[in-house]
């Protein structure tokens, strides 16, 4: 008997505020700038392109481009995206 599989998509389970910090929180502390990135837009689909964008002041269409894989976006990009989703970089 074949086993049926679905994909993982960990945005379904980024329910809350405190759940996209933590996840994002992690992301920047143990992964790579692509895995960040990466998080981010994971975070980005948990809470909603739409409502990013409109927070953000980017369109829709450039937070998928700048976000997704491969993607580079520049640093004044993910200083919003990042506020949109209610968090702050921090240097300590």
């Amino acid at each position: 008997m074949a086993f049926k599989t679905k994909p993982f998509d960990v945005a379904q389970y980024l329910e809350t505020d405190e759940d996209i910090r933590l996840f994002l929180q992690a992301a920047f502390e143990e992964g790579t700038d692509e895995e960040f990135i990466h998080a981010l837009n994971t975070a980005a689909r948990a809470k909603g392109m739409t409502e990013i964008a409109r927070k953000s002041g980017l369109t829709r269409a450039s937070l998928y481009k700048s976000l997704a894989d491969g993607g580079k976006p520049r640093f004044d990009t993910i200083v919003k995206v990042t506020k949109a989703l209610g968090c702050k970089l921090v240097i300590a």
